[in-house]
């Protein structure tokens, strides 16, 4: 296995002796990193329900069957990585914008490229943001994250021919006000292809059968459908497949505490069930339908 750490992201792949598959797992609300001087001022405890708690863990297990784990270093809550760049609530700036925006329904709950609240009513900021300082956390983490992202899809379509994607997270178990399912219980998993526009509905049907017979409650599509990232890099019509998955934390974590529970194991053990059946899905489906060469 090859590993790379630095402030952005920690990424792990099999070592070139090792099989390899086009497969990406990546989990960008990983990060606790949060920079000096980030003028943050929700308390600690509020911000690590931002925090994507141990996904980049329970997945662990990706490396071993032939896939590339990317996980980001810096706190989603400090800059989204699954947001657009232009995802920015101009309200939050000291000055204009220099470019055209485009904020996001979930930007005006608070949720865009940089977070207004980290919780109901609870703000991350008390003075407003310079356009430096947003361009900086664009320039150093967010535009970083995804060119490694778009390395590992690009290099494994170009050797492969096609390429899967997982894109990770993990939900509360009940949506609050910021959330379109404010007061909702959650399913364990819920599996989201942007309605079949980020992956073939067909995979997104096999992935959520795998984890209803290992026994999880699982929604497609409800309440989550899929966020930028998955938008951005999923093109089924070209054999670029991006799928996310939410699993509810209280399935393997005390969610006051933000600590692991006895769940935990049994989930990641899951997960690796889950990617070994992956794994074998996709080299069925690369043996049965080879990649086109062009013609010379």
């Amino acid at each position: 296995m090859i590993k790379s750490v630095n402030q952005v992201y920690a990424l792990l792949r099999p070592g070139v002796s090792e099989t390899q598959l086009p497969l990406v797992v990546d989990s960008p609300h990983s990060g606790t990193m949060y920079p000096f001087n980030s003028g943050i001022v929700a308390p600690a405890e509020v911000l690590q329900t931002t925090w994507d708690a141990y996904v980049d863990e329970l997945w662990a297990g990706a490396p071993a069957v032939g896939a590339a784990l990317l996980s980001a270093r810096f706190p989603r809550a400090y800059i989204d990585p699954n947001r657009a760049p232009d995802d920015i609530d101009q309200e939050m700036l000291a000055q204009p914008w220099p470019h055209a925006l485009t904020p996001s329904a979930a930007c005006g709950r608070g949720m865009g490229l940089i977070r207004r609240h980290a919780l109901p009513g609870i703000p991350m900021y008390q003075d407003k943001l310079s356009i430096e300082e947003v361009e900086h956390r664009l320039r150093h983490y967010y535009h970083p994250y995804h060119a490694v992202l778009k390395d590992l899809l690009d290099e494994a379509f170009q050797r492969f021919g096609r390429v899967w994607h997982i894109n990770c997270h993990s939900m509360k178990s009940v949506g609050n006000a910021m959330n379109v399912d404010n007061g909702a219980d959650r399913p364990d998993i819920v599996v989201s292809d942007r309605k079949g526009n980020s992956a073939s509905s067909a995979l997104t049907e096999w992935i959520a059968g795998e984890f209803d017979r290992r026994g999880y409650r699982v929604r497609i599509n409800t309440p989550y459908q899929g966020g930028y990232i998955v938008q951005h890099y999923g093109v089924p019509t070209m054999r670029r497949h991006s799928i996310q998955i939410e699993i509810k934390r209280s399935v393997y974590m005390n969610e006051k505490r933000c600590e692991k529970h006895e769940g935990f194991d049994r989930l990641q053990h899951d997960l690796s069930s889950f990617l070994g059946s992956l794994a074998e899905h996709l080299r069925q489906d690369m043996h049965q339908s080879p990649p086109v060469t062009p013609a010379p």
